[in-house]
């Protein structure tokens, strides 16, 4: 059981750390000069707080997900949610820093929103553990919805 429950670890870490690794290789590759360029608003923290927040806030999610796996009363399609939202996690990063469109970045992050609300509410009714490390990350993506749309309406 004890190996079982190591082998699933590492593999939601990676499932979850691929879309980090994703939106991060786009990111190095095309955001510059691009973003450096953009109108920001005050409200946008200083470069260097992006990664040490998303590597915790992908640590709480891979957590998230493999207490809610190692519950009696977990169910698949949760966990096909999980990866669809992972998906979408690195799809933001393609959008906004690969593509440079700012609307449609904000499209994926409404919808991201969305699915870390509908897993929320799922690991809720299985598990209260993964349901509080989850509340941080939603937070963060609202207020980078925040972000994201005070970029599109300055730029």
């Amino acid at each position: 059981m004890l190996k079982n429950k190591f082998y699933s670890l590492i593999l939601f870490l990676i499932v979850t750390f691929s879309a980090s690794f994703t939106g991060g290789l786009v990111s190095i590759s095309f955001k510059e000069p691009w973003y450096s360029s953009l109108m920001k608003s005050n409200y946008n923290p200083p470069d260097w707080i992006f990664a040490p927040v998303w590597t915790t806030l992908y640590i709480m999610m891979t957590l998230a997900i493999w207490f809610f796996w190692h519950s009696k009363k977990r169910d698949v399609n949760t966990i096909y949610i999980y990866f669809i939202h992972v998906v979408f996690n690195a799809t933001w990063s393609i959008v906004f820093f690969g593509l440079h469109q700012i609307f449609f970045a904000l499209v994926v992050l409404v919808i991201l929103i969305t699915l870390i609300i509908i897993l929320i509410i799922r690991f809720k009714r299985v598990n209260f553990v993964s349901y509080y490390l989850m509340i941080p990350y939603l937070l963060w993506c609202v207020y980078a919805l925040f972000l994201n749309y005070n970029l599109m309406v300055l730029n």
